[in-house]
């Protein structure tokens, strides 16, 4: 009973939440285009559910498209930057330089520069979504036991023999950890430069149809759009989850169910 109640919790106090919400609206009789009340907002979302959907579907193959990119090259930089002192030195303060410049700040700079909206959209959620896997990543790689790291070497294995058997497999956990946190900044990357394109006129994906929702004074559609991002970010992370969970759970403590 008491494993029950944890699980259905979530939805338990989310569902006072949201009577508590429509309460409020009708009590004080605030208007939609101030505040809507949730059955306003699953109206508009079923109203306007093809439109926001298809936008939708634009967001999310930016997210997905940006993580798998940032995930490649990410996990080579990693690589890199372990392989070398020297490359460390030279490339990991530029990673870190992109890392703490605001993305709203170059998202103009970008979406100029590439011609092709969509490609400029994935070079700014590849540019969020980059730092986490790399710095998680290279943390993995140097923390493998130094007792195997020594075993290994009095075995006579080559440095790439050890970094396939020994250092990556060290590093999943960590790598995983940053993946995690890279779906949801790939997802907020892709919709801060969905907002400077769709300021500039260009109609991309959910963002987009905020911008349009907010100009019009359409609160309901808004709110509607807010809903399908977050039931988009956390459903990206709930599959993260999953998959880490799945990749670790015979071996690494962190998967343990306690």
């Amino acid at each position: 009973m008491k494993r029950w109640l944890e699980r259905l919790s979530p939805g338990l106090v989310g569902l006072a939440f949201l009577a508590a919400w429509e309460a409020l609206v009708r009590a004080r009789e605030i208007p939609p285009y101030v505040l809507p009340g949730p059955l306003l907002v699953l109206q508009a979302l079923r109203d306007d559910g093809p439109s926001l959907l298809r936008s939708l579907g634009f967001t999310l193959t930016i997210t997905l498209q940006a993580l798998a990119l940032a995930t490649v090259s990410g996990v080579a930089l990693a690589v890199a930057l372990t392989w070398s002192r020297w490359i460390e030195r030279s490339l990991f303060p530029y990673a870190v330089a992109l890392q703490v410049t605001p993305i709203v700040s170059i998202a103009p700079l970008i979406i100029i520069w590439v011609n092709d909206p969509a490609r400029a959209l994935l070079v700014c959620a590849w540019l969020v979504a980059f730092f986490p896997i790399v710095s998680n990543t290279a943390m993995g790689l140097r923390s493998a036991d130094r007792n195997l790291v020594d075993l290994f070497a009095l075995y006579g294995a080559s440095r790439a023999q050890a970094l396939w058997r020994l250092r990556l497999p060290s590093a999943l956990p960590h790598f995983l950890a940053g993946l995690r946190i890279s779906g949801g900044l790939a997802l907020i990357g892709a919709v801060v430069a969905e907002f400077v394109a769709g300021t500039g006129g260009a109609e991309t994906g959910l963002a987009f149809r905020l911008l349009e929702a907010g100009y019009r004074l359409q609160i309901p559609k808004m709110f509607a759009a807010l809903l399908l991002l977050s039931l988009t970010g956390i459903a990206i992370y709930a599959g993260l989850q999953a998959l880490s969970t799945w990749l670790l759970r015979n071996w690494h403590e962190s998967a343990v169910d306690v």
